[in-house]
């Protein structure tokens, strides 16, 4: 017999949120606390289902690779696809390679290319994104899906606020992202929405030699740290 499902109620509910903030802290505190000790990273987003063997899970690993011999830290989400490459990259140079995982129902696993004290595993989307932002010198951005662009769109809504300090955002695959910032320029400028020294913040590359000429170039003027 088929067991009754049980609808939670406003009280029921309100007691629930109470007792995970304490759960959204712990994950705030042990966040901080491992990512303050790891030094300057640059974070690398794409596709989970992205496969190896793939251009952009290959051109990944040397994105990757050729930034940690540059001397920066690699950060991931930890799972498959673009993850995976980014942190197979770092594993390759003897980087620093770091996986904020996060639980979810589907393709979320952890990649074995973490560095063993560097995986961090998070329950709440928003706490992990913080890390993400915080503790990042550079966004690179390869091909991806959804969770992909709500971590650039973000990125770049806090710096064009002066929420967090500047920091480079580039893009991967001009043949991808084309099209995304012909509709920026074409639709969101065009009519007032954005101002055209946003468009500043953002950079489309093709080679993971222009990744790291572009971060290395950022930062002779400014200092390495935490974002905010």
């Amino acid at each position: 017999m088929r067991k009754e499902q049980h609808h939670k109620g406003w009280n029921e509910i309100k007691t629930n949120d109470s007792w995970a903030l304490f759960k959204i802290m712990g994950e705030f505190v042990n966040g901080f606390e491992k990512m303050s000790a790891i030094g300057p990273c640059v974070s690398i987003f794409g596709s989970a289902r992205t496969k190896p063997g793939d251009k952009f899970y290959e051109l990944a690993v040397s994105v990757a690779k050729s930034i940690s011999e540059a001397g920066y830290g690699i950060i991931t989400g930890g799972g498959p696809g673009i993850m995976e490459a980014g942190n197979r990259g770092a594993h390759l140079a003897g980087g620093t390679s770091v996986g904020l995982n996060i639980d979810l129902p589907f393709e979320q696993h952890d990649n074995p290319y973490i560095d063993g004290d560097k995986s961090l595993d998070f329950d709440y989307f928003f706490v992990r994104k913080v890390m993400f932002v915080k503790y990042s010198q550079g966004f690179v951005v390869m091909p991806g899906g959804f969770g992909t662009l709500d971590e650039l769109f973000e990125a770049i809504t806090l710096i064009q606020t002066n929420k967090i300090e500047q920091f480079p955002i580039i893009l991967v695959g001009t043949e991808f992202w084309g099209g995304l910032m012909d509709w920026v320029k074409n639709s969101m400028l065009t009519v007032g929405n954005i101002s055209p020294k946003d468009l500043d913040l953002i950079q489309i590359v093709d080679t993971e030699q222009e990744v790291v000429d572009i971060i290395d170039a950022f930062y002779k003027g400014n200092i390495l740290s935490p974002n905010f």
